[in-house]
């Protein structure tokens, strides 16, 4: 059993892309859904369909290769790392996205700004 769900999920994914896999299998949570569908949105990644206790994500590569770039988890569970509003910036000046946990759902960060809500501060992905 893994004890950090959202750690494991960024791992797989990077190790996926690290030997050019097209898909990766990640455990199934409403929480990973919630990440998967933001980098949807912003391009990282083509799809993700659920099945059963699993998510098969389709990873988007270019000719350059791979959408994703890099993935940091910032908030852990031993260190939780908690931002409001005001402190949010920038990832790499904008290419970049950063993923929180708010009391309006999980959002990015320009969306939490804009909203003016801080929140635990998950990952972000360049």
């Amino acid at each position: 059993m893994v004890s950090d769900l959202i750690s494991d999920s960024l791992t797989r994914i990077r190790n996926a892309i690290l030997v050019n896999h097209k898909t990766v299998e990640l455990v199934n949570s409403k929480m990973i859904r919630s990440i998967l569908d933001i980098m949807k949105d912003k391009g990282f990644i083509d799809s993700y369909e659920v099945q059963g206790n699993f998510l098969l994500v389709n990873l988007r590569y270019d000719k350059k290769g791979p959408k994703i770039k890099g993935l940091e988890r910032v908030s852990k569970p031993g260190v939780r790392k908690y931002l409001g509003y005001r402190d949010i910036k920038p990832v790499y000046n904008g290419l970049g996205v950063s993923i929180f946990s708010t009391p309006k759902g999980v959002m990015t960060g320009e969306d939490a700004v804009r909203l003016k809500v801080g929140g635990e501060y998950l990952c972000f992905i360049y």
